[in-house]
């Protein structure tokens, strides 16, 4: 029951690693509402900056239609030639602004999630035909979700046309007997207007449902704690197989160091916690420590060092100093020249008495 509630039960916060794999496989977080929100955006700014001049093209081109439709041939190639013609400058017309609003759709994309190239979400899935995942879609938070935006944004545009056009309402009225051209303008005006109402109202829903989307994302990326210690296997390795590594790497040392003792010029203790094995020969820059150990490694030092005759001499300050600040293989720290210095110097010249 324990392993199971560890397997399900999504606590744990996600990776870093968790987090890219969930971009590759094309699992963002995505606010359609965000994406809404920049299309009614750059079509505001586009009818505020470009319909003058889209206006003008278009009028001028059905102007001179108008003005010219008894000159115009019917048959097929003269009518296709006219045709195509048109349809060039229209497309000149609304060429530039359309580019905007297909800009302002990629944006909605972008300020959301950095681009994402993924063939996963095309992959034919069962849960995708299964009425039971249907119906749990159907009924679904995210579906709940969607309902309230969609109410709460039709409440609120409604509330906003409402409160624009009313006060304008005797204006309106009387727009049956004024000039066309006159009832276009303010036909403008009140457009952008709403627009812009719109645009303001509609960034605050799209601001909330990013967070809501990007909670709901999240929380899809939380882990297992047996999601977790299985990412950390792979990432780090097996804790087991890298303790088992561990072990053979220190018994190859400890070997390695009990076989160099025999070598060492001196062996200072402290006199029973620590133990430190200096190799040192003329022409070298400093002694170099060749095994150290604590305990009963320093135990198996100093009984190396007596069964080859390798002086131990006891100097607990000193013993202490080096285990802590040399590793093997290294020379002594050049604060602790000096006191290995009188050491050695002391052990040569009672060897060279002996000797005589």
């Amino acid at each position: 029951m324990a392993e199971q509630d560890d397997d399900t039960e999504r606590s744990e916060e996600p990776t870093q690693k968790r987090l890219d794999e969930a971009l590759k496989r094309g699992d963002v977080v995505k606010s359609q509402e965000v994406n809404t929100w920049f299309i009614i955006a750059g079509a505001a700014l586009i009818l505020t900056s470009f319909s003058g001049s889209m206006g003008t093209g278009l009028t001028t081109t059905m102007r001179g239609l108008l003005a010219n439709s008894y000159a115009i041939r019917v048959d097929g190639r003269g009518f296709l030639a006219m045709l195509s013609r048109i349809g060039l400058e229209v497309i000149g017309a609304v060429a530039l602004p359309l580019l905007l609003l297909v800009l302002a759709a990629a944006a909605g994309s972008l300020v959301q999630h950095r681009l994402v190239w993924s063939a996963e979400s095309l992959i034919p899935r069962l849960s995708k035909i299964s009425p039971a995942a249907g119906l749990g879609r159907l009924f679904s938070k995210q579906a709940l979700a969607n309902f309230v935006k969609g109410l709460l944004k039709l409440l609120l545009i409604g509330a906003i046309m409402m409160a624009l056009l009313w006060p304008q309402r005797s204006r309106l009225e009387s727009l049956v007997s004024v000039d066309p051209l006159a009832v276009l303008t303010i036909a403008q005006s009140l457009s952008l207007d709403l627009l812009g109402a719109v645009v303001v109202v509609l960034a605050l829903i799209a601001a909330a449902d990013y967070l809501f989307q990007y909670r709901q994302w999240y929380e899809r990326q939380k882990m297992s704690q047996r999601e977790l210690k299985e990412e950390f296997k792979q990432s780090e390795g097996d804790p087991a197989i890298k303790a088992k590594i561990r072990q053979i790497r220190q018994s190859k040392m400890k070997k390695r160091m009990m076989a160099a003792v025999p070598k060492a010029a001196v062996v200072i203790t402290n006199p029973t916690h620590f133990a430190v094995a200096l190799q040192y020969e003329r022409g070298m820059n400093a002694p170099v420590c060749v095994a150290k150990g604590a305990d009963l490694i320093a135990l198996k030092i100093r009984e190396i060092a007596e069964a080859n005759n390798v002086p131990i001499m006891e100097n607990p300050p000193l013993a202490r100093a080096l285990h802590a600040t040399v590793e093997i293989d290294q020379e002594i720290p050049q604060e602790h020249y000096r006191a290995v210095a009188e050491i050695i110097g002391y052990l040569m010249r009672l060897r060279g008495a002996i000797r005589r």
